[in-house]
């Protein structure tokens, strides 16, 4: 058998690693989610839950990984526990859902580049007719999955590690770029007071439950991405720092995009924040809607240039996770079919592409799909067009895999042969507060946590229940 490959060292993994975490949810849903919770408030609970709660998930996913060198179907299977891979076929059937979708969003943002560089500032205004159209955005999703397919094709380290070395430096820089430009706006201070002054008066169960849905889904956590990526690692790596580098990666760019969009938005806005928080202003709205005007407003070639430089950023933010996204499935067709790698990533890419086209056509060119959880009868929580439904099945997916993928090493695989993979390039864990912190994270905490999050998930998105807003 033909060597899987892997990371040449500990940054390339980590770069990796991070690059499948930060996507364009930390650019375009994190500004979204924080106007909702009520700001700064949101933000702190955001951090904490990253570090107390989700952390030790990636630890347990990477440790995983590392012990079998396998994908996640695999990983239970030669853990001895063929009845869990029910879990890891659960993590690659929820990032072959996220990926059908995924890519069309990475579309949007990038044939939203194409129009700034054109100078048409007007898009925004033009939001439902240019998801409708389904030639251009279906050309820009093509584009944009067969670049996603030809890293892949790769390799380990000649493909995914190589490109985020490029992509994952390149977006930090045109990050912090972006957000000296727009601390120079008029109004500016306005946002960040918004974004990092907290007024505590907005915290309830709704946004607690808010923040940590974000934490979780915001660092690929459930999926079997960093399982995946874990089979890749050498035995001499310290997995607790590489995670630790990971998350605050992740959660330091979704920090410092708030820092980009909100002194944007309130310069839009004229300083008047409030408008942030009210229903509907996010979601498309904040970035695609929202933000081509504020690009206008700066006029000119700055303009141009700013607006094109953002999108540009949008869409390798999303590119890094549309790596990790595929890797997910071919790594399982690799090792469990014995396809031959670069067989594998165009065939599953095909696929992947395939199912999503019904969420191509839910932007307003198919009726059927533009309606389909109404027609379906889902809860009108859920937006009606087919994409937004297969996100919130989604959602509720990487809820539960994590739970069980944290309830799996606490109590079934046993967190003596977890911490035993962990203590491997990590001297002295076992005296360590680090162990004591995992042993009480792991097999109490997250799994409680995480499979109430899930109820209250589930039940809001597919039932109509908001066992939230009945508790409060």
């Amino acid at each position: 058998m033909a060597s899987r490959g892997g990371f040449s060292n500990k940054l390339g993994f980590i770069l990796a690693a991070a690059g499948s975490a930060v996507g364009l949810g930390n650019i375009w849903k994190f500004p979204f989610e924080v106007g909702n919770g009520g700001g700064a408030a949101f933000v702190l609970l955001y951090l904490s839950f990253c570090f107390i709660l989700c952390f030790p998930v990636m630890i347990t996913e990477i440790a995983i990984g590392r012990k079998t060198s396998l994908n996640p179907v695999g990983a239970f299977n030669a853990l001895g526990f063929k009845n869990w891979n029910i879990v890891g076929k659960l993590g690659i059937l929820c990032g072959v859902l996220i990926l059908s979708f995924y890519n069309v969003v990475a579309g949007w943002a990038f044939g939203y580049f194409v129009e700034m560089v054109q100078g048409h500032f007007d898009i925004g205004q033009k939001f439902g007719g240019f998801i409708s159209n389904i030639v251009k955005v279906g050309g820009y999703a093509v584009i944009f999955m067969f670049s996603t397919a030809f890293i892949v094709s790769k390799g380990v380290s000649g493909g995914i590690e190589k490109a985020a070395k490029i992509l994952m430096p390149t977006l930090i820089i045109m990050i912090l770029g972006l957000v000296a430009y727009a601390m120079t706006l008029p109004n500016a201070t306005k946002g960040i007071s918004f974004y990092l002054v907290p007024d505590f008066s907005e915290i309830n169960i709704n946004v607690i439950g808010g923040a940590l849905r974000q934490a979780f889904f915001s660092l690929s956590l459930g999926m079997g991405a960093l399982i995946t990526y874990g089979s890749y690692v050498g035995k001499d790596d310290n997995i607790v720092s590489s995670a630790a580098y990971i998350t605050l990666m992740d959660v330091g760019i979704a920090f410092i995009a708030g820092l980009m969009i909100f002194p944007f938005v309130a310069f839009n806005l004229g300083g008047d924040m409030q408008q942030v928080t009210e229903p509907g202003f996010g979601g498309p709205g904040l970035i695609f809607v929202t933000l081509p005007s504020v690009f206008e407003n700066i006029g000119g070639a700055l303009g141009i240039i700013i607006g094109s430089l953002f999108f540009l950023l949008l869409s390798f933010a999303a590119l890094t996770s549309t790596v990790s996204l595929l890797e997910v499935p071919v790594a399982y067709v690799v090792d469990e079919h014995k396809v031959n790698r670069n067989k594998a990533v165009w065939l599953v890419a095909g696929i992947i592409f395939i199912l999503g086209i019904p969420s191509l056509l839910s932007g307003g060119y198919s009726e059927f799909f533009s309606n389909f959880s109404r027609i379906i009868g889902v809860p009108e929580v859920i937006d009606g067009d087919f994409l937004s439904f297969v996100a919130a099945l989604a959602d509720v997916l990487l809820l539960l895999g994590g739970c069980l993928i944290v309830f799996f090493a606490g109590h079934v695989w046993k967190k003596h042969n977890l911490d035993a993979e962990i203590s491997q390039g990590f001297e002295g864990y076992e005296k360590s507060f680090v162990k004591k912190f995992l042993n009480f994270t792991i097999t109490i905490l997250s799994p409680i946590i995480l499979a109430i999050l899930f109820i209250l998930v589930f039940f809001n998105n597919f039932i109509g229940i908001d066992i939230m807003s009945m508790i409060s």
